[in-house]
């Protein structure tokens, strides 16, 4: 496997100046970013079959082990903050459970067994998109449960760092990101890793802007959860409706801190008529925006 292969070029690295060794470093991370390159369109295509199977109900499955899990959680976890997507709407699926988080789960990334179970017993389905991650693209955790995944329905978007290998193939949507051979034999968390967040980071943000959760490139459904959130939101609604920062203020307190509806209710809607608005409108906004105006 290439992920496995020594690079000449860096057999003796441990023995170069450290500067020449970090620099060597910071071109391969430059490259991994590069590689995904090719995958823009792939990426674009799953994001937007994700999205249309997501609907208002279907959830985000992560899956993985070892480093190519935790990568899969750090991104999961952050759709909640940013753009507010609901906590029952994620599942993380990770080999020997969420304490392999901070503490190796020895031998559990083989039990293929425990993925198709992990994947029965979430009872994921067709409304369901499962990401599986693996740098071998072999891990038998992870390929058995993308296949139980599939052949329950869900949509499966598979990403791995070598070519032809049965996560890709258990995949609808298999994203190959070809790294190359490590600069420290083995060691995935690097070049591998970093493409595996970058095109995580991609695909969950496309989809977020295809369920219609930014608007003008901002983060309209973001959880307003302190002052600093609370401060941004404002200025948004300030923004987007066109208003004063007082009557924004008084909007989002109205609206319970739900930014959508504050700019709607900005506009001139009641609470009621701005929840229905969106309601009707698939919760989001620029829809919501162009009824408001035509109703008005």
């Amino acid at each position: 496997m290439a992920t496995e292969a020594i690079d000449p070029r860096y057999e003796d690295i441990d023995q170069w100046p450290t500067d020449r060794a970090v620099e060597a470093m910071v071109e391969g991370q430059l490259a991994a970013v590069e590689s995904i390159r090719a995958l823009t369109r792939p990426i674009a295509e799953a994001a937007e079959a994700a999205s249309r199977r997501l609907g208002r109900t279907g959830r985000l499955v992560y899956v993985g082990a070892g480093t190519s899990g935790r990568i899969a959680v750090q991104d999961g976890v952050e759709l909640y903050p940013t753009f507010n997507w609901p906590q029952a709407r994620l599942l993380f699926l990770m080999a020997g459970g969420l304490a392999a988080l901070t503490e190796a789960a020895e031998g559990a990334e083989d039990n293929a067994e425990a993925g198709a179970q992990a994947i029965s017993a979430a009872q994921v389905g067709a409304q369901d998109v499962v990401f599986g991650l693996a740098a071998s693209g072999r891990t038998p955790f992870t390929v058995s449960a993308l296949r139980t995944a599939r052949a329950a329905g869900a949509l499966t978007i598979g990403i791995a760092n070598n070519p032809a290998t049965p996560l890709l193939e258990a995949a609808e949507h298999p994203l190959f990101a070809d790294t190359g051979p490590e600069i420290v034999a083995g060691s995935t968390r690097m070049k591998a890793g970093t493409s595996q967040k970058a095109i995580l980071n991609l695909l969950s943000t496309a989809i977020m802007l295809r369920q219609g959760l930014v608007y003008r490139g901002l983060m309209v459904n973001m959880r307003v959860s302190n002052d600093k959130l609370l401060a941004r939101g404002r200025h948004m609604v300030r923004d987007i409706a066109g208003v004063d920062l007082e009557t924004a203020h008084a909007a989002l307190d109205l609206a319970g801190r739900d930014i959508k509806a504050a700019v709607l209710i900005a506009l001139g809607a009641s609470t009621a008529q701005a929840a229905a608005m969106l309601e009707a409108n698939n919760l989001n906004l620029r829809d919501a925006l162009q009824a408001w105006r035509g109703d008005a």
